[in-house]
């Protein structure tokens, strides 16, 4: 793999930037970092350990995942809703998700609205075979469990039931993206067979051999991707508020130029967490906000972003897959 020159100091960053984030009191599990003295929680030391690889080696292979540019700027919801309508809209860009019905096998089921981390992730996983093979149909069979361990998840029931439910309402979902006068209407997944599972024999969920995006979302993913790191989303899948300040950040920096762009925080609230109404949301979605900021900027070296008063400032950064050099699709 080819280092980078400047990952000794990159690491001293990524050590301040965990610092941050950990708590005063530490767990058993804790670890010490030999180079810095510093206390670090098991958690905390995965990701030191996942932002050290980052920063000291290209992405190579499998390490280069994609997602939708609209939903850099809008995500899904984090925790489950009440309802069957999720909105979300962000300056110029918004989402709206509907729920839908599924046949699993004994006629529709009402599917809740997909949330969480599991759709992202799937999302990314699905784009992103879509965009190496360019094709539709996505055979995700055998693959669930090669989803998992990309992932780093174990492939226990626990989070195949997960899957399995998070990736039924994403199938079941109708999505509307829109920015800029342009409007996205359809549902991204065309056809899928559900994943049943056998109660009686008490057998694993069987899997369906395909899913097969919508011509309509797929021409406008082939047109709109984000490369990401697979080696940040994995690191980042316990939050999903870290995947989606991820992939905002992968999507805004490196189209700033200039003096960059400062954001206040009552705009990322409304960006990030509008669900925040209480007396002082601003100050409740901050206190949120600013650890998760560290994590990722932890798995993304190269972005440019500074606390400032009253919010953060944006300045223009690489990306975290370079435009030239990096892997090919």
């Amino acid at each position: 793999m080819t280092k980078r020159n400047n990952g000794p100091q990159r690491i001293g960053d990524l050590l301040d930037n965990i610092a941050e984030t950990a708590t005063a009191s530490q767990p058993p599990a804790a670890k010490k970092d030999k180079s810095s003295g510093l206390i670090l929680s098991a958690q905390s030391g995965k990701l030191l350990d996942a932002a050290t690889e980052i920063a000291t080696n290209r992405p190579t292979g499998e390490d280069m995942a994609f997602t939708h540019a609209v939903l850099c700027q809008v995500g899904l919801p984090r925790s489950k809703v009440e309802g069957r309508e999720f909105m979300r809209q962000s300056g110029a860009a918004w989402v709206n998700v509907q729920a839908g019905y599924l046949d699993e096998g004994n006629g529709p089921v009402l599917q809740p609205i997909p949330y969480g981390v599991m759709p992202r992730l799937g999302l990314a996983w699905v784009s992103t075979f879509a965009i190496r093979h360019k094709k539709r149909e996505i055979p995700i069979g055998d693959s669930a469990a090669e989803f998992l361990r990309l992932m780093g998840m174990e492939s226990d029931g626990r989070r195949y039931t997960t899957l399995r439910k998070q990736m039924h309402a994403l199938a079941a979902a109708r999505l509307q993206l829109g920015f800029k006068g342009r409007t996205y209407n359809g549902q991204p997944v065309q056809q899928f067979d559900a994943w049943l599972s056998n109660k009686e024999t008490q057998q694993r969920t069987l899997w369906p051999g395909i899913m097969v995006l919508s011509e309509d979302y797929y021409r406008s993913l082939i047109e709109s991707a984000v490369p990401l790191d697979n080696r940040a989303l994995r690191a980042l899948k316990g939050s999903s508020l870290a995947l989606d300040v991820y992939a905002w950040l992968a999507h805004r920096l490196h189209r700033l130029d200039g003096r960059g762009a400062i954001l206040h925080w009552k705009t990322l609230r409304e960006q990030f967490a509008q669900e925040y109404q209480g007396k002082d949301p601003d100050k409740d979605f901050k206190r949120e906000f600013l650890p998760v900021l560290n994590k990722v900027l932890a798995v993304y070296p190269q972005a440019k972003v500074k606390r400032v008063t009253g919010g953060v400032l944006l300045m223009g950064s690489p990306p975290p897959i370079p435009h030239k050099g990096g892997p090919t699709v």
